[in-house]
């Protein structure tokens, strides 16, 4: 579960008695959608033929433009979600990153799944050595760490600056619960 215990009032629309705006909302949503879309070759390269994550990003852009309902953008992550379930790996990880953008609109603070899985997809991406040597298993995991590291850099690279300190600090925040994938490092 990447969702805190207790909703954070900086992630709830004003309308909802938050303080979240509604061009603070978008911005999330676009945010999360280059996360899910920066990895989704790798589900892509698996499952060509399932267009159901492709869809739950666009369908979060669509949202936020104003041409889809929130309850459509977010059955389309559900989708994307589904795709996810038979899968391992980078691919699933890919997948539930769309998931995740598809759900912003609806709540969101999943603005945080789409990019931990996003960086959780290029860690399980990184490719062991062809040939197995001694102590490859350590380097294999220096390097999908290494990856997470630049997958992070790069999220944080695409941040409007509206929404940068909110985004970080709830990444310092919900860490421990998205598998520490936003350690500094």
């Amino acid at each position: 579960m990447i969702l805190p215990t207790i909703r954070d009032p900086r992630f709830i629309t004003i309308r909802r008695g938050g303080s979240l705006t509604d061009s603070e909302h978008r911005l999330l949503a676009l945010w999360a959608a280059s996360c899910a879309e920066h990895v989704l070759a790798l589900f892509e390269n698996e499952r060509p033929d399932d267009s159901r994550p492709r869809q739950a990003i666009a369908a979060a852009r669509a949202w936020v433009r104003g041409e889809l309902p929130m309850m459509q953008a977010r059955a389309a992550g559900g989708h994307a979600m589904a795709a996810a379930r038979d899968l391992r790996g980078a691919a699933r990880h890919a997948a539930y990153a769309a998931g995740q953008a598809g759900a912003v609109p609806h709540v969101a603070a999943h603005e945080l799944g789409a990019a931990a899985y996003a960086i959780k997809a290029v860690r399980a991406a990184d490719p062991a050595p062809a040939v197995p040597t001694a102590g490859w298993a350590a380097t294999a995991n220096a390097a999908s760490a290494a990856a997470g590291r630049l997958e992070c850099r790069w999220q944080h690279e695409q941040l409007p600056e509206a929404i940068r300190e909110l985004v970080l600090d709830d990444q310092r925040l919900r860490n421990p619960i998205c598998w520490s994938v936003f350690e500094p490092g």
